[in-house]
């Protein structure tokens, strides 16, 4: 298990109150691992007069003053708040808060899953999507209707999908920490669907030879159920409530079904985020699964 901790909290506003609505849920994760919040706006070229149906902050000394009032709300009590504005014009905001991400030593994003395509296609052409392409920090996704302090997660309840593949166990190390951090639980869940609900190239198999696609996903069951096992041998030591599970669904369906089930208040997914004309979530689960529920999702990058 690696040592990365949440101590940098990068937070990019527009200054929409749609934007605003990840504040609960970014001060509130500040307040448990102690951390620092940096408030961050960048100018952009060009930009549209109104945005979300706001004004579009547009001047250097706008943004400053805006970036000042948000910070000193009562929602920050308590919370170590810095104000960053990048005055030279842009025209690639998302590249911008990527770069800035990495120039501010950031250990983390969180922005709100709002898109310019509207609810049904969250992510989709939005500049979350293009960030968590092009970002090599942690990404959380935090739902709109989170914005009341009230609402926000409590981070406590930890979920994490897993898949058996190696490489998307850093999720998991990235969870371990953050989970000590926070004092909170984690759950471990495998999905293995069953004969019939499989998507994407499975779904041809499925169709021909259907007796062997359902003896096939009956057999990875005993293989999960192995690797789970070996999962919480190695988190023994680690002083945190773990638990796991095996659900026979698809990926989105089983995430949300446990998220319920467990009382989750926070997903951490592995991802193989990568820039570039096909967008890296075309049937992916996390639309889906942000899609399904009001479960903030923290989206960790897996780089080969």
């Amino acid at each position: 298990m690696d040592n990365s901790q949440i101590k940098k909290i990068l937070v990019p506003l527009d200054g929409s109150t749609l934007a605003e609505s990840v504040l609960p849920a970014a001060a509130r994760l500040a307040k448990k691992v102690g951390g620092t919040v940096t408030l961050f706006h960048v100018i952009e070229m060009d930009a549209p007069e109104k945005v979300h149906g706001q004004t579009h902050l547009t001047k250097a000394d706008e943004a400053e003053e805006y970036l000042a009032s948000v910070a000193s709300r009562a929602v920050f009590e308590g919370v170590s708040v810095v104000e960053h504005l990048h005055e030279t014009g842009v025209r690639d905001v998302s590249q911008s808060i990527s770069d800035h991400s990495e120039e501010l030593n950031a250990d983390l994003v969180v922005m709100c899953t709002h898109g310019n395509t509207g609810l049904r296609n969250l992510l989709v052409g939005s500049i979350a999507q293009q960030v968590i392409s092009l970002s090599k920090t942690p990404v959380m996704l935090v739902n709109p209707a989170l914005k009341k302090s009230s609402a926000s997660p409590n981070f406590e309840n930890f979920l994490i999908p897993l898949d058996g593949n190696p490489d998307h166990e850093h999720a998991l190390s990235y969870a371990l920490n953050l989970a000590r951090a926070c004092k909170a639980k984690m759950h471990i869940l495998i999905a293995v669907p069953r004969f019939g609900t499989m998507s994407g190239e499975l779904t041809i198999v499925n169709r021909y030879l259907p007796g062997t696609t359902s003896r096939m996903m009956d057999m990875l069951v005993p293989e999960a159920k192995d690797y789970l096992k070996s999962l919480v041998t190695k988190l023994e030591g680690s002083g945190l409530s773990i638990s796991t599970s095996i659900s026979r669904s698809t990926p989105a369906k089983a995430i949300s079904k446990t998220a319920k089930s467990v009382k989750s208040d926070l997903i951490i997914l592995a991802t193989h985020g990568k820039a570039g004309s096909k967008p890296f979530w075309e049937g992916s689960i996390t639309p889906k699964v942000i899609r399904s529920g009001k479960v903030p999702i923290l989206l960790v990058p897996v780089r080969e």
